[in-house]
């Protein structure tokens, strides 16, 4: 564990972190005392960030509906036919791009485009994203997208187009991977993790809690992904958002100490990450997501939508940040962006 935390603004230790974390190790980690864990994960923290930057992520749905994969949690699997979803062919650039800025405008400063796709087919559809991508870059924002699977030259042909990130969540555990997804398989995910990294485009991969996995499965889940060498820089922490018509429709939410502790867990394993506080956020009070960023998470997704889910409110948001005394220091300020 650190000895010290370092003062804002200095620069990360130059410390490796570990890829070698057993599977052993992190399910004792995660199930540490809550008190204990969120004060080690906070000295993490502290030493590797600015506790006051939290960066805003917006994030669009560019193509909804219709996708073929069966994941039990999607309202946008085309398997869950009882979804009030409306589908919604690949926009046009210059919607998405006028729609970056203004959230850019708004105080974003990286702006993620979804698309409900299996994978990545090359044509017209791939060349339009690739424009998205240039065109949200000229607009002096991190561009991400999430896909689905894509190979190798594919992912090159995104880092030639500027991507800064690419967002391909593992889900869960290993073992409990197939109670949730039957048309992709595990290791599917971890080699499009693969062609991603070798291109030289950022990773953002993290999962979903709350889908009725336990402890340790959530353990395991970190677990995959600290093993990662380097690290995901971007690890996304999802709570279910039971949407009417899937497969989990019934399933509770998920606690705000829970959440707390999974980013916790996150936080030590993966410190240079941008920890975010992602699906889910909407029914956290803010007393349980300010518990979340002490205990490291320094990313949250702005605006009323997450895709097809709904989130927090952005004046809730600002008014947080606030109180907080947290901001995100690449973004321009709402007056100031033009």
């Amino acid at each position: 564990m650190p000895t010290a935390p370092a003062a804002a603004g200095e620069s990360a230790p130059a410390a490796r972190p570990r890829s070698d974390w057993t599977v052993a190790e992190v399910r004792s980690l995660y199930g540490r005392p809550l008190l204990a864990l969120l004060g080690d994960a906070q000295a993490v923290h502290r030493q590797w960030h600015d506790p006051t930057d939290v960066q805003c992520a917006s994030l669009l749905s560019i193509k909804t509906g219709g996708c073929p994969e069966d994941c039990a949690y999607c309202p946008q699997s085309a398997h869950h036919g009882e979804v009030d979803i409306a589908r919604e062919g690949l926009m046009a650039v210059e919607d998405v791009l006028r729609l970056a800025e203004r959230a850019r405008e708004a105080g974003a400063s990286r702006f993620c485009m979804g698309a409900a796709w299996r994978e990545v087919r090359d044509g017209p559809a791939f060349d339009r994203v690739l424009e998205m991508v240039r065109g949200v870059r000229a607009l002096g924002l991190e561009a991400c997208v999430t896909l689905g699977m894509l190979n190798r030259e594919q992912a090159q042909r995104l880092a030639e187009a500027g991507l800064t990130a690419y967002n391909h969540n593992i889900d869960t555990s290993p073992r409990f991977y197939p109670e949730i997804v039957s048309t992709r398989s595990f290791d599917a995910r971890l080699e499009t993790l693969r062609h991603v990294r070798d291109a030289g485009i950022r990773i953002c991969s993290g999962g979903i809690i709350g889908m009725g996995e336990g402890d340790d499965d959530r353990a395991d889940m970190l677990q995959v992904l600290a093993s990662l060498d380097p690290h995901p820089e971007s690890v996304p922490i999802n709570a279910l958002v039971a949407v009417p018509g899937t497969p989990l429709e019934h399933r509770p939410p998920v606690p705000g100490l829970e959440v707390a502790r999974c980013v916790a867990a996150a936080r030590i394993l993966m410190p240079r990450a941008r920890v975010r506080l992602s699906a889910g956020r909407g029914t956290l009070s803010r007393e349980a997501q300010a518990l979340c960023f002490l205990a490291g998470a320094n990313s949250i997704f702005y605006g009323e939508t997450l895709l097809t889910t709904a989130n927090a409110d952005s004046s809730g948001d600002r008014d947080l940040m606030e109180a907080l005394g947290a901001a995100d220091p690449k973004a321009a300020a709402p007056d100031a962006a033009g």
